[in-house]
C-alpha cells in the first residue's frame, strides 16, 4: 500500500507550521556582504525571492544569482517567475555579475537561470561565459549552476560543464507521476538524462537535484526517484517543503513535519549520496558549501534506518494544513 503524505482538505491558504520558522537575516558577514553589494543594479535571487535562508548563506559567504532576464519560456505552475517571451539577452550580464561577485568577496556563488527556449543554444554559452567571468574575477569562489534542462541537448550541457564550474545542479522538482502538472514543460527521463550526460562529459564533476515536497507524492515514488537520481550518477540531493508563492501557483497538498525529512534523508543515504540536504526549508542552494565537502565525512556518518511506520507516529498536530488528493504544484528551488 502506498504511503501518502496527504491525508486533509486544507484551507486555500494553509497555515505554515510553526517548524517552518527561520532566524531574522543577521550576522558581520551579511551585513559585510549587503554593504558591498549595494550600488550595483543587479540584485540576488537571495533578496528578490525573499529567501528564508538569507541570513544563514551570507553569513557563510554563499549567495545565489539569476541568469538570462526575468521571463521564462516554461509555465511550470509551482513557479512565480514571469511566463512569456523574453527580451534578448544582455551582453554585459556575465561580467556585471563577476563584478558583483567579486565585490562581495564569495566564497561559493550558485547560479540558476530562467528557461532560454527561444534561444538556438538554450543560453548555453551565456551561462558559460558567466562562469569564466566569475573565474576571471575571483579564482577562489567555487561555482554552482542550478541549470534547465536544455531540451536534453548534450552540445548545451557540454559547454556548461567544460568550464571551471563546482557543481551543476538540475532539479527534477517532483515524482513522474506528478510531471504534467507541476512541470508540464519537462520530461522526468529527460532530466535524468541532463544529469547523466554532465558526468559523461566531466566524470569529475559534483552533479545535484532537488525535490520539492508538499505536492502530493508518496514516500514510495520519493524513493524509486531517490534510486533514478544514483542510477543517473546524482551525487546531491536535496529534499524541501513547497511553499505555494501566490494564489497562481499550485495549493500545498501537505506540509512535511522535520521528522518526515529525517526519515527521507536516512533513507536515501544508503543508496550512496554524496551529501542529502533534507528539511522543510530546505532549498537548492542551502548549505551548498558544505555540499562539497569531502564524501568520507558522509560515509563515516550514523545513518539510522528508516522508520517503516513513520506515517502512523505522526502527531496530531501534523493533520494541520495538509492537503487532500487534488494535484498541487511549487516554488523554484534554486534559492
Amino acid at each position: 500500500m502506498e504511503t501518502v503524505f496527504a491525508t486533509a482538505q486544507p484551507p486555500a491558504r494553509p497555515r505554515i507550521p510553526a517548524w517552518i520558522r527561520t532566524r531574522p537575516a543577521g550576522g558581520e558577514r551579511y551585513l559585510q556582504l549587503r554593504t558591498a553589494r549595494q550600488g550595483f543594479k543587479l540584485h540576488t535571487v537571495c533578496e528578490e525571492a525573499r529567501c528564508p535562508n538569507i541570513g544563514e548563506c551570507w553569513s557563510h559567504g554563499t549567495a545565489t544569482f539569476m541568469l538570462m532576464g526575468d521571463t521564462c519560456t516554461r509555465r511550470c505552475n509551482f513557479c512565480s517567475v514571469n511566463k512569456g517571451q523574453p527580451g534578448p539577452l544582455d551582453p554585459q550580464e556575465p561580467a556585471g555579475v563577476a563584478e558583483v561577485i567579486a565585490a562581495m568577496q564569495l566564497d561559493y556563488a550558485v547560479l540558476t537561470s530562467v528557461n532560454r527556449d527561444d534561444l538556438p543554444d538554450q543560453g548555453a554559452n551565456h551561462i558559460a561565459t558567466t562562469i569564466e567571468a566569475i573565474q576571471v574575477r575571483l579564482p577562489a569562489c567555487s561555482i554552482e549552476m542550478l541549470i534547465p534542462d536544455f531540451r536534453g541537448v548534450a552540445d548545451c550541457v557540454q559547454r556548461v560543464v567544460t568550464t571551471s564550474l563546482r557543481v551543476l545542479a538540475h532539479n527534477l522538482e517532483t515524482v513522474p507521476r506528478l510531471y504534467r502538472q507541476v512541470r508540464p514543460g519537462a520530461v522526468y527521463e529527460r532530466s535524468l538524462r541532463v544529469l547523466a550526460m554532465a558526468k559523461e562529459f566531466r566524470p569529475d564533476i559534483i552533479t545535484k537535484s532537488g525535490l520539492m515536497l508538499g505536492l502530493g507524492e508518496t514516500r514510495e515514488e520519493l524513493l524509486q526517484v531517490f534510486s533514478d537520481l544514483r542510477q543517473h550518477g546524482c551525487d546531491i540531493l536535496t529534499l524541501g517543503q513547497y511553499l505555494q508563492p501566490s494564489p497562481d501557483q499550485l495549493p500545498v497538498q501537505a506540509f512535511i513535519t522535520p521528522q518526515e525529512f529525517a526519515e527521507l534523508r536516512n533513507a536515501a543515504l544508503p543508496l550512496g549520496f554524496r551529501h542529502v540536504e533534507s528539511g522543510p526549508i530546505v532549498r537548492t542552494s542551502y548549505h551548498a558549501w558544505q555540499h562539497v565537502e569531502p564524501r568520507a565525512e558522509i560515509i563515516h556518518e550514523r545513518v539510522n534506518p528508516p522508520n517503516p511506520n513513520w506515517r502512523a507516529s505522526l502527531p496530531a498536530s501534523r493533520a494541520d494544513g495538509l492537503a487532500g488528493a487534488s494535484p498541487s504544484k511549487s516554488v523554484n528551488h534554486s534559492g
